[in-house]
């Protein structure tokens, strides 16, 4: 049925109407961002080189956000407008900013960006993305720094080549949990499987065996055991949380006996050798020899004193060694508690002391860098390259290569650590520093003039946005529309302060209840990176990442599911008098179950909203880690309001038709034209998102009372929506009799 707004219309309203009018509902082409954003999210980072500045968790689609933001302001159709160069005035804000899409995809147009944030840790790496930079002078300090750091440490990450004896580059050392057995006394290794490298690329599997700790080689098919002791090595020692030892056989749980922190043992190696890697078929893995142990004992003894050539000097204009090395304590919360259980209760017994010594060093070198756009630049290089220089890194068996920390959403801590090479091989490898000084380069340089990526014939075309670009003054007031400028703040969005019916729109991505524990997760960052740059910024002087403000639910935190949607409340309200009249207020959200949406309606009609359109866009990687093999969802709902007195007053409104079920079914049509098949979990989704909006009309038709206690408001939006969702239910079921009964029109059950 067509929604009618009449009831709320106040008798001084003027009448909307125009083509200007409601333009994002009008000319969003769902199918058109589908496809875009399909693509783009199998390599984001390609498609969106700006998202390498620094690890930030689920990101959505730029495309979605340049589409949303285009689809309001451009005056032609979005098929031609989002290939095109744009120019607009206005100012966007994004008070949910995390790893700055709004911020980003805004000054691309020509806008002016407000973006907020109340970790530390958003708010730096957008500001790093936007703040401009010469990057031919960027890459020379980058390169300064790296030689420095390779001159004081880089003996610790060489090795003798098996092949010619001479001395090549270690890539990686591999490093396995041991922990004492109850039963003999005995160090044991807590391997989960034997096997180092799959014959992918590499001509033979690569087994190590404890007992002799020797690599060895065996070609498919072959039985894997041990040349020199008979091993059985097809599968490892410890399974479900169990390990049998290897030299008594006591089976025991080896989480109870490991020490505070686990102990481990450097077991295998894997090398570049400069002089006849060309000539070796597949990779180079050798076991530690004397030598290479040798070097750890060094390291450690470094590390442990302070002193020696590598150290020297450090502390002048720099950090002290000690000083540069974080020794807060690991609190508590739902992420960092199963550091925990693994007997971790410092950050900095999260790495090795050959790691500790060179991360330490590479933060007094960066420190003492002049030039504070450069010394911001490094820094932030550094934080990002600590998630694959630690000992949480696991090692690919079928890739060969490091897994930084965060390749999953949490803390994983596995048996098996892979040691990356600090300082890094030009070229060679990936995950070290001079790595991610070119991968900050690479993002910066598109920065500076960004382009999209269309398909061409299968392969992949880039298509300049002449005049567009990221990088913008950033200033410390709210710009106005034609400044380009951008308004970076680390704090709570409800207590902005904004000029009222100053923002032309406001495009967000807000944080779930259950979402991920950015804070808990991106202090493993900020606890170095606040050694470097807590005299320049005052959001890198306090402790923790962590806030009171912070709008994910927290069971060790004791954070709820009211204190979620007051605030999320109190920040949708501080927005709302800040927009002008017809400005847009658009959100992304998906969850299949349609009570994770109370807070979000709330939020809605407490700041005076309506929701206009509700358009489905994918936000996911169908083969993303979180979503294969599950009922979840790639879809996002992306919820368009207005306020709800210029919604009323309009004489066209495009509210959405008909009941819950066509407008999936309209959805699901948009996703089929782009080519995607929409599955058990997107349906779901869509008609969470769905009933949701029409739960907002439904009550900002009535009356609502954004003063009422919040669990009354809460309980009000629960009851709409179960209302709206039992329809739906009814309706299968008629849908069901009907089609049980014969009564089916064109292949299809009649009208809902």
């Amino acid at each position: 049925m067509q929604l009618s707004f009449a009831d709320a219309l106040p008798p001084e309203s003027t009448p909307v109407d125009g083509e200007g009018a409601f333009s994002l509902e009008r000319r969003f082409d769902a199918p058109f961002v589908a496809a875009l954003a399909m693509r783009e999210k199998q390599v984001q980072q390609s498609y969106r080189p700006i998202i390498s500045i620094h690890k930030w968790f689920a990101r959505r689609p730029g495309s979605v956000f340049r589409s949303l933001i285009l689809s309001e302001f451009a005056e032609k159709e979005l098929r031609e407008a989002y290939w095109a160069g744009n120019r607009f005035d206005a100012v966007v804000a994004d008070p949910f900013m995390g790893g700055g899409t709004t911020v980003f995809e805004s000054l691309r147009v020509g806008a002016s960006a407000v973006g907020c944030d109340v970790n530390p840790m958003a708010y730096w790496l957008v500001r790093q993305a936007v703040d401009p930079i010469d990057l031919d002078a960027f890459r020379v300090a980058g390169r300064q720094v790296f030689d420095e750091l390779n001159s004081r440490i880089g003996e610790l990450y060489k090795t003798a080549c098996t092949s010619c004896a001479q001395e090549a580059d270690v890539k990686y050392f591999l490093w396995v949990k041991t922990c004492a057995c109850p039963g003999c006394g005995k160090q044991t290794s807590l391997f989960p499987g034997y096997r180092v490298a799959e014959s992918v690329r590499h001509p033979k599997e690569v087994f190590t065996c404890p007992a002799c700790d020797i690599l060895q080689e065996f070609g498919k098919g072959e039985e894997k055991a041990c040349a020199k002791c008979g091993l059985d090595l097809s599968q490892g020692n410890t399974r479900r949380g169990k390990t049998s030892c290897l030299d008594c056989g006591t089976e025991f749980a080896h989480l109870e006996e490991l020490g505070s922190p686990p102990e481990h043992r450097l077991f295998a190696i894997e090398y570049q050798c400069p002089h006849c890697y060309a000539s070796t078929p597949g990779r180079q893995f050798k076991s530690p020899d004397a030598d290479d142990h040798r070097k750890l004992r060094q390291a450690a003894d470094m590390r442990e004193s302070g002193a020696g050539d590598a150290v020297a000097g450090l502390a002048l204009d720099g950090l002290a060694l000690e000083d540069a090395i974080p020794d807060d304590a690991i609190p508590e919360g739902d992420e960092t508690n199963r550091l925990h259980r693994w007997g971790y209760s410092r950050y900095r017994e999260l790495f090795s002391s050959r790691q500790q010594l060179g991360l330490g060093i590479l933060a007094g070198i960066i420190r003492k860098v002049e030039d504070r756009r450069m010394r911001h630049a490094l820094a932030t290089v550094f934080s990002d390259f600590l998630r694959y220089q630690n000992l949480l890194c696991r090692y690919d068996t079928y890739a060969l290569k490091c897994q930084d920390i965060f390749s999953v959403h949490g803390y994983p801590v596995g048996l098996v650590a892979c040691e990356n090479n600090l300082p890094g091989i030009p070229r060679v490898g990936s995950g070290s520093f001079i790595h991610f000084v070119e991968k900050f380069a690479k993002a910066k340089k598109y920065a500076q003039a960004p382009y999209e990526t269309t398909q061409s014939r299968g392969a992949k075309k880039t298509v300049p946005t002449p005049g567009e670009s990221i990088e913008a003054a950033v200033v410390a007031a709210e710009p106005h529309p034609a400044d380009r400028a951008a308004w970076l703040n680390c704090s709570p969005s409800q207590v902005l302060d904004l000029r009222d019916e100053s923002l032309d729109a406001v495009f967000t991505d807000p944080p779930y209840f259950d979402n991920v524990q950015y804070a808990e997760l991106m202090d493993f960052c900020f606890v170095w990176l606040r050694r470097i740059l807590a005299d320049d910024d005052e959001a890198f002087r306090r402790a923790s990442t962590r806030t009171a403000y912070e709008l994910t639910g927290n069971r060790t935190l004791g954070r709820g599911l009211e204190n979620f949607t007051s605030g999320l409340s109190e920040v949708f309200v501080r927005m709302s008098a800040a927009m002008k009249r017809g400005a847009p207020f658009a959100f992304t959200y998906h969850h299949n179950d349609p009570a994770a949406y109370v807070p979000l309606v709330v939020a809605m009609l407490d700041a005076g909203f309506t929701c206009t359109a509700v358009l489905p866009a994918p936000a996911e990687m169908a083969a993303s880690l979180h979503i294969a093999g599950t009922n979840s969802s790639i879809l996002d709902s992306v919820f368009v309001c207005r306020k709800r007195e210029y919604a009323a007053a309009a004489v066209s409104l495009p509210a959405p038709r008909g009941s819950v079920a066509a407008a999936v079914a309209r959805d699901v049509a948009s996703m089929k034209a782009a080519g995607y098949a929409c599955t058990a979990g997107d349906l779901a989704c869509l008609e969470a998102g769905h009933v949701a909006g029409e739960a907002v009309r439904t009550l900002a038709n009535g009356e609502w009372d954004p003063r009422a206690p919040v669990g009354a408001r809460m309980a009000a939006v629960r009851a709409a929506v179960e209302t709206i969702a039992d329809r739906k239910v009814a309706a299968r079921k008629v849908a069901a009799r009907r089609v049980a009964d014969g009564k089916v029109v064109d292949g299809k059950v009649g009208a809902q």
